[in-house]
């Protein structure tokens, strides 16, 4: 030993003390000590059980089965022998003589004498430890440490989320009151542990690497400095990433990044850092600045090492194997968990039922508790029944039996004829009343019980509402409604501190009925005439009282217990403890329900026993008072919590003058917790030697719906301690009774809770299914036959059949007894003996993977992990929810205000890690919140159901968030193995069986349409204009519409012939170009586009539409500019003077280099003459004009149109949408080739579809620079001769109501927008229509509103729309949309004949399989889409398979291939690509129909004939739009759509407004703007991972939360979601907050 050459006097005083501490410490935990290892073998070998009161009996249950009892007295600590001597021995290191020569090992710090300020730190962490120590115990906590030092060995690497520093400042610690219920110290095991983490993973994929460094934008990475202040030390992995980010050279290419979640061969990155290099700064998207880097990566790297850390770590394979899946043609089939074979099964006996003791019959017992009142305020009158206590812990009052009896009587005759009428009286008879009391007033509550049951009226005991959001306030409102309660008894003060009205009338509490509120204080009562005396009955079945009880989910039921029930009840405990008359008894518990008022109520009163009763202030100021108490009333019995004893540990130093002698029996109500044994050993330890005996703590076992189940008694033979069982967690999750046999760590200790009740029969019953009486070795619920019993759920005869008429069943079927049982919610066995042991209740239940948890064991199970200075140990919150089929696991903890990001990011690390090395189940999500917010019960504690439900709505506001749904979620469908392909011919054959035709349609046959179309005769449109100003020269073609709606512009056929003449003049003299040269067109949306679009023709040069840089954006916008003119090979730009200057000003020149910007021409100084000739083009296939476009998936594109080019861009949005572009765009240089004869063809298709003469009027609400928004802008008036009226969308930023009113105004029958147009009215009209009717505003002559877009139509803003301008008679019917891409600007338009759109309602899992199959409207997983407008006039589709280039059928999913005479004919491309050209615009189908030349749109969509007839009387074939084939995401081998996920999280959380995810490396991304407080931020990422769980079966990977407007979207609305990848892969998106979901 250590200390045996070491004189302890010697030794300083505060050594001394630290010494007594330790040995304080070695009593003060839970666990049994092991048995030893061979005396296990021994007992394996001899097939027996230990399971005994005496070390000596063997019970045989099985071959492998071992619950081992400890029952020596000295085993009653967790500290083990060796770990105790080892701490002693490091705690006189410095004072045992050294050998001579031989240095001491123990290192220099630990030698150093303790000081008297280090030895008082010490006292006072031991000192205010926390509240809830029942859940500590250091054999746990050594396991737990040893489970985590396995998880080090593993090295995984977690990546921490990132935060705006906004959220991460933290607040002054005065901002925060702490919670009352714990009193954790600061420095809670400060020095234990490994503060620093995992170390992580330096193991990574290079192959990854490389395609990690590709993703940043075309520069070296910078290693700009962060505005981080922290110097952690961070995570190893991503360190090391950034070093080899920071000097990486990036590749400019952003093919598909390859599949690195499968299980690859991972190699060690070793990469050499070159000195001297200077990384170039990438520019940052937004303000990254703000950005938190918290490990020390620099910013523009972060995200990209993130993602890699995270990979790593997903890389490690889960846990269980998963089984063969089955998936059918449609169906996604969720993997059912398989039993594990190698689980451990229950090989016991069949159990039979445990008989408790006779009930006794004693002559002197009363009849009814009213009767022993009677006897008691009769015959002894001055004996005292309660004392109460203030919050100094003086005796504030002592109700003695004679005014008990006479108040009471008081109380029942006020009851019974002063409420209501004289004719009619309030309360009758068993009616129900509310007792509304505080926790310090049991003498007014003991007065108002027994005077209701004098007036047999039944008394309702709930909590005091304390505001109108009480927690669990509502629920109690709804059992008083089903009760029928109309009268609240409380006393005089609770009425006054009640919330009140200005009035002064109390008010109407949430969910509560309408309450008369009545005070029991006796001044304010009637004295009942003598002649009245209470009705005093034989206790019979009549409804005594009701106690509410709280269910898992936050439900309140009232458990009706009997008169006869109660007697017996107070019988039976009588017997069990022993109680005498006279007897004086300390009460700590809430004497309104449960034990509390079992013992302190209602048992008391039976034998006159003489209640002391401590309130709970008390207790928070004094945790001793109770034991005081106990000693200056000599008591002989006390009922406490675990909580109470461990308080009373911490405090009892200050105590001198305490002695326990007079205790025989010390009930301790939550016996039934597993956990509560440390505090048993722990509290007896410490108070042996103040008088207290072993044999006088007595667990007992409760439940609302069985009262009393057991209790352990009192005996006087102190040689048969208590049993114990030391039980294997993992055998315990299958519901066996094992002993850990192997490593030790994964134990639960439990104590035994006595005997059944005097009277009583229990059982053991399987929790699930039909209720078989369990094994010997096997977990099972308790249930208890016995008249003490409580009778029925009130009013809920369902409920109340399943939990108190439940007869048990043996194997063989037949029930056990005639008479019923009732369920306790207790999880537990019988040992030998009749000892009854409790696991668990079935409300802490959570059943994972069909392996049973206690959410007790979890909570001590991270409450074990250390430090434990981060979180509050009595305020975590364990729970499960449901998600896609099986409960998951969450935790919630309130943070201490001090914590650091790191630090509690590292202990929730290591919490998850313990609970998977201790319980092998995996945590879904870790939250913790602020301190002092979590909702509370009325006496302090968390309301579970509450704080589920606020998880559940987003509001719960936590401060940091760790999803798991990767290591939990394993019940996925299997991904999808792609078939090899087969043949043309069996293709055909299956779709003939099937009856399935080959999917394709046509619109109308151009040729055979008859139209006095004079426009036909020429073949460019410039002779058509020209024409037009020479046979109508004043017939208006465009009229400009300014933002308060009037003509800002107008040009009639002349004037637009004229201006274009001039302005090909000055192209050919000023800027000096020739034919064919390249134009850029840089104007904002009017009249001088159109003119200079036309001069351009009229010159032989070919216009480029470009969007000018936005005033207030220019170092964002102009760069797109330059790259658009430089790209196209302008030889010069035109423009107007406006635009001229902002090319030229300083911020321009700032953004880029203006030197080297082509040649500037200003129209609005234009030559007078007129050109010698008009341009007229040689071939009808020559180049007309180049559309840049920008689409969805972020390509720009240029397709010529022969004679045509389209234009856009996509850094400015539609009005009222700001939208960011990055410097630098992904793009792949094309440009679509238009010929005059497609322009033609295509104005030609416009016209007959939409039926444009020149009378008509169509107003046009668009941007005009690429798509069928220019050619609606610029071309189809001049074509068709109809007048355009060009509403700019701009303007509709200053006044919303713009286009509708020009609408009504000019009488339009056709209106085109876009659907941010759409979006910006319905949004920002919503509450003006009434307004809007009564400036005249009529929509009725509207009869096509078309939406141009190239996307799926989104129906729910269309229907929206609809609905919300009914009012103003706009036809629903009106509203559709077009559909029109890059290879072919007008595929559909709904045009003014035929059938109205349809839609459609289909299986969205189907989709994902590329499979179409329609269902009913509101079907499970039913997906909405609408027909994407008529086929336009001459325009063939068909489905095509986009792998195989084969035709498919019209129940598949496919590419929609269009051939029409208005086709573009092919990129303009600087590079001549022509692989991509000829696949796009010259593909052939591989069997069938392979002559017809095809163009590829790249949207995935299917046809289907309806049963609608065309203008020409054939059935109409209806397209439908699905998605972007470069935007739809493999995952799981199966195709997602964006917008369906994005659909979904959208609808997760209010605050949401927009979302849009994309994938990388397999991960799925989800990026989310909030409109809300950034205290939100966090709340999110559990609702949007489950949402994609539940709807999608998709794991998200990684969750974003940005500010609202982050999310570019183009002008058209569509979201450029391959931008947005590129901004949070470069960090340029300056998140609120980023999850990396483990």
């Amino acid at each position: 030993m250590a200390d045996r050459s070491i004189d302890s006097l010697a030794l300083p005083l505060e050594v001394r003390a630290k010494l007594a501490e330790l040995d304080l410490e070695l009593s003060e935990g839970s666990e049994a000590k092991e048995f030893p290892r061979h005396g296990c073998e021994e007992a394996r070998h001899n097939g027996t059980v230990l399971l005994s009161k005496h070390p000596t009996e063997l019970h045989p249950i099985t071959d492998n089965t071992f619950v081992q009892l400890d029952t020596k007295s000295n085993y009653n600590g967790d500290i083990t022998q060796k770990g105790y001597e080892k701490k002693k021995s490091k705690l006189l290191g410095a004072y045992l003589p050294q050998p001579p020569g031989v240095e001491s090992s123990l290192p220099q710090e630990r030698r150093t004498p303790v000081t008297p300020s280090s030895s008082s730190r010490y006292h006072r962490r031991r000192s205010s430890g926390s509240r809830d120590e029942r859940y500590r115990s250091d054999v746990h906590t050594e396991a737990v440490q040893a489970a985590l030092a396995k998880h080090k060995e593993r090295k995984m690497a977690v990546p921490m989320p990132s935060k705006r520093r906004s959220l991460v400042v933290q607040t002054s610690m005065d901002a925060y009151t702490p919670p009352d219920t714990s009193s954790g110290s600061e420095d809670e095991g400060s020095g234990q542990g490994d503060s620093q983490g995992t170390p992580s993973s330096s193991q990574g994929s290079l192959n990854m690497e490389h395609w990690i460094s590709r993703a940043i934008h075309g520069s070296t990475t910078s290693s700009t400095n962060s505005s981080s202040s922290t110097q952690s030390g961070g995570s190893g992995a991503a360190n090391a990433l950034a070093d080899v980010m920071t000097q990486t050279h990036i590749v400019e290419n952003h093919s598909a990044p390859p599949d690195i979640t499968t299980y690859t061969t991972e190699h060690s990155i070793q990469v050499e850092r070159p000195q001297g290099t200077t990384p170039r700064a990438v520019p940052k998207y937004g303000n990254a600045e703000l950005m938190e880097t918290g490990d020390g990566v620099p910013v523009s790297s972060r995200v990209s090492a993130k993602i890699q850390q995270l990979v790593n770590t997903l890389k490690r394979p889960k846990r269980p194997p998963l089984r063969e899946f089955f998936v059918d043609d449609f169906e996604e089939l969720l993997e059912v968990q398989q039993p594990d074979p190698n689980q451990p099964r229950p090989e016991g006996a069949p159990m039979l039922a445990i008989r408790g003791e006779q009930l006794g019959v004693v002559t002197n017992w009363p009849p009814s508790l009213e009767a022993a009142l009677q006897r008691w305020g009769t015959i002894s009158p001055k004996a005292p029944c309660l004392t109460t206590m203030d919050t100094n812990g003086k005796p504030l009052y002592i109700l003695t039996y004679g005014k008990l009896w006479t108040r009471s009587m008081k109380v029942a005759y006020n009851i019974l004829h002063k409420l209501g009428t004289k004719q009619e009286s309030m309360v009758r008879p068993g009616d129900r009343v509310a007792l509304v009391f505080p926790n310090n007033d049991p003498a007014a509550f003991m007065v108002a019980f027994y005077g209701c049951l004098l007036a047999e009226v039944v008394p309702v005991p709930i909590e005091v509402p304390l505001t109108r959001k009480d927690a669990g306030s509502q629920q109690i409102g709804f059992l008083l409604g089903s009760c029928g309660v109309t009268v609240a008894l409380t006393s005089d003060a609770c009425h006054k501190g009640l919330p009140k009205s200005p009035t002064g009338e109390i008010l109407q509490f949430k969910g509560w009925p309408r309450l008369l509120w009545f005070v029991t204080e006796s001044k304010h009562l009637s004295k009942p005439p003598r002649d009245w005396f209470p009705h005093i009955k034989d206790a019979n079945n009549d409804t005594a009282y009701i106690e509410y009880k709280t269910c898992k989910d936050g439900s309140v039921l009232g458990v009706t217990v009997t008169r006869i029930a109660l007697l017996t009840h107070s019988q039976a405990l009588t017997q069990a403890c022993a109680y005498t008359e006279a007897e004086t008894i300390v009460n700590v518990l809430d004497f309104k329900k449960d034990v509390g008022l079992w013992h302190g109520i209602l048992t008391s009163v039976m034998n006159m026993m003489h209640v002391i009763s401590i309130p709970y202030s008390l207790m928070k100021v004094n945790p001793l008072s109770w034991i005081q108490k106990v000693y200056a009333y000599k008591a002989k019995v006390a009922c406490v919590k675990s909580r109470d004893m461990h308080w009373a540990l911490v405090a009892h130093r200050d105590q001198r003058d305490i002695n326990l002698t007079s205790l025989r029996m010390l009930i301790v109500a939550d016996g039934a917790n597993p956990w509560s044994i440390s505090s048993c050993d722990a509290f007896l330890n410490v108070f042996q030697s103040k008088g207290l005996r072993p044999e006088v703590i007595c667990p007992c076992a409760s439940s609302p719906e069985a009262l009393t189940v057991a209790i352990r008694r009192p005996t006087d033979d102190t040689n048969q301690p208590p049993g114990r069982g030391v039980l294997s967690m993992h055998g315990l999750s299958y519901g066996v009774i094992r002993v850990d046999s192997e490593e030790k760590l994964s134990v639960l200790t439990v104590q035994d809770v006595g005997l059944v009740m005097p009277g009583g029969v229990m059982c053991v019953v399987r929790p699930e299914g039909i209720p078989l009486l369990c094994r010997t070795d096997e977990i099972g619920e308790l249930c208890v036959c016995s008249i003490a019993a409580g009778t029925s759920y009130y009013g809920l005869s369902g409920m109340t059949k399943n939990t108190f008429e439940m007869f048990p069943m043996m194997s063989s079927g037949a029930p056990i007894s005639e008479y019923p049982f009732v369920r306790t919610g207790l999880l537990g066995f019988v040992g030998p003996g009749g000892m009854v042991f409790v696991v668990g209740k079935m409300d802490g239940l959570m059943v994972v993977s069909g392996r049973r948890h206690n959410a007790d064991d979890i909570v001590a199970t991270a409450l074990a992990v250390e430090p434990m200075k981060f979180v509050y140990r009595g305020r975590i919150a364990v729970f499960s929810i449901n998600v896609l089929h099986d409960e998951r696991i969450v935790i919630i903890a309130e943070q201490r205000p001090d914590s650091t990001e790191e630090d509690s990011f590292q202990w929730m690390s290591r919490v998850l890690q313990a609970i998977d090395g201790i319980h092998q189940v995996g945590v879904y999500c870790l939250a913790l919140v602020p301190a002092n917010t979590l909702p509370k019960t009325p006496l302090g504690g968390i309301h579970l159901s509450e704080t589920k439900q606020c998880f559940l709505e987003g509001s719960l506001h936590p401060c940091n968030v760790l999803m798991c749904p990767h290591t939990c979620v394993i019940n996925l469908p299997k991904p999808r193995q792609k078939q090899p392909e087969i043949g043309p011919a069996s293709v055909m054959v299956g779709n003939l069986v099937s009856g399935k035709r080959i999917a394709q349609a046509s619109g109308r046959d151009l040729g055979q349409i008859e139209d006095n179309d004079q426009g036909r005769k020429f073949m460019f449109l410039a002779e058509v204009l020209q024409w037009r100003a020479q046979t109508t020269p004043d017939h208006l073609l465009f009229t400009l519409l300014n933002s308060r709606g009037t003509i800002a512009n107008s040009l009639t056929c002349l004037q637009l012939h004229k201006r274009a003449e001039k302005i090909a003049v000055m192209l050919m003299e000023r800027g000096h170009l020739q034919d064919g040269d390249h134009v850029a067109l840089v104007y904002p949306p009017g009249i001088d586009l159109i003119a200079a679009f036309y001069g351009c023709l009229y010159a032989g040069c070919v216009p480029i539409t470009v969007r000018p840089p936005h005033p207030q954006n220019i170092a964002t916008t102009l760069p797109t500019v330059k790259m658009i003119v430089e790209v196209s090979r302008s030889a010069c730009i035109m423009t107007s003077q406006l635009v001229v200057k902002l090319l030229r000003s300083r911020e321009a020149g700032a953004a880029v280099d203006v030197r080297t910007w082509p040649p500037v021409l200003d129209t609005d100084d234009l030559p007078k003459r007129r050109p010698a000739q008009i341009y007229k083009p040689s071939n009808p296939d020559t180049l007309a004009y180049l559309d840049f476009s920008v689409s969805t998936t972020g390509m720009l594109a240029g397709v010529k149109k022969n004679y045509c080019w389209e234009v856009e861009d996509s850094y400015t949005g539609a009005p009222g949408i700001y939208t960011q572009a990055l410097p630098s765009i992904s793009i792949n240089q094309f440009t679509h080739n238009m010929s005059h004869a497609a322009t033609s063809a295509l104005c030609r298709s416009i016209k007959l579809q939409c039926e444009l003469y020149p009378s008509r009027e169509v107003a046009i609400c668009l941007d005009p620079y690429c798509g069928l928004g220019f050619v609606l802008w610029c071309l189809c008036s001049v074509y068709s001769g109809h007048q355009s009226i060009l509403i700019p969308p701009s303007e509709l930023e200053i006044n919303p109501s713009l286009w509708l009113l020009a609408v009504s105004q000019y009488k339009v029958r056709d209106t085109f927008c876009s659907y941010s147009v759409m979006e910006l009215c319905t949004k920002g009209l919503g509450s003006q229509t009434e307004s809007l009717k009564t400036r005249g505003l009529d929509l009725s002559r509207v009869r096509t509103c078309v939406v141009v877009a190239e996307e799926r139509p989104r129906i729910a803003l269309t229907q929206s729309f609809s609905k919300l301008f009914k009012d103003l008679n706009l036809n629903p019917r009106a509203v559709s949309t077009s559909f029109g891409c890059r290879v072919n600007l007008a595929i559909c338009l709904q045009g003014t004949s035929g059938p109205d759109p349809t839609t459609v309602y289909v299986d969205m899992r189907a989709l994902r399989h590329d499979r179409v199959r329609l269902v009913e409207r509101g079907s499970p997983h039913s997906l909405p889409l609408m027909e994407s407008g008529k086929i336009l006039p001459g325009v063939r589709i068909i489905i095509a398979n986009p792998e195989t280039k084969g035709p498919l059928g019209d129940s598949h999913l496919g590419e929609i291939w269009v051939h029409s005479a208005h086709n573009a004919s092919g990129y303009f491309t600087i590079y001549g690509d022509e692989s991509l050209q000829s696949d796009h615009f010259n593909s052939r189908l591989s069997f069938g129909d392979t002559q017809t030349v095809w163009a590829r749109t790249g949207y995935l969509g299917f046809l289907r004939r309806t049963d609608l007839t065309d203008a020409n009387g054939e059935r109409h074939d209806a397209l439908y739009v699905v998605g972007a084939l470069d935007e739809a995401m493999e995952l799981r081998g199966m195709r997602y759509h964006p917008i369906d996920i994005e659909t979904s999280v959208i609808r997760a959380h209010k605050s949401i407004t927009e979302c849009a995810v994309f994938t990388w490396t397999n991960l799925l991304v989800v990026v989310v703007e909030l409109d809300g407080s950034e205290q939100e931020a966090l709340d999110l990422v559990p609702l949007v991972t489950n949402v994609v769980l539940e709807e999608h079966y998709l794991i998200v990977g990684v969750v974003v939360v940005v500010d609202v407007g982050v999310i570019p979207i183009n002008s058209r609305g569509e979201k450029q979601r391959m931008h947005l990848r590129d901004g949070f892969l470069a960090d340029q998106l300056d998140p609120i907050y980023v999850a990396y979901n483990m």
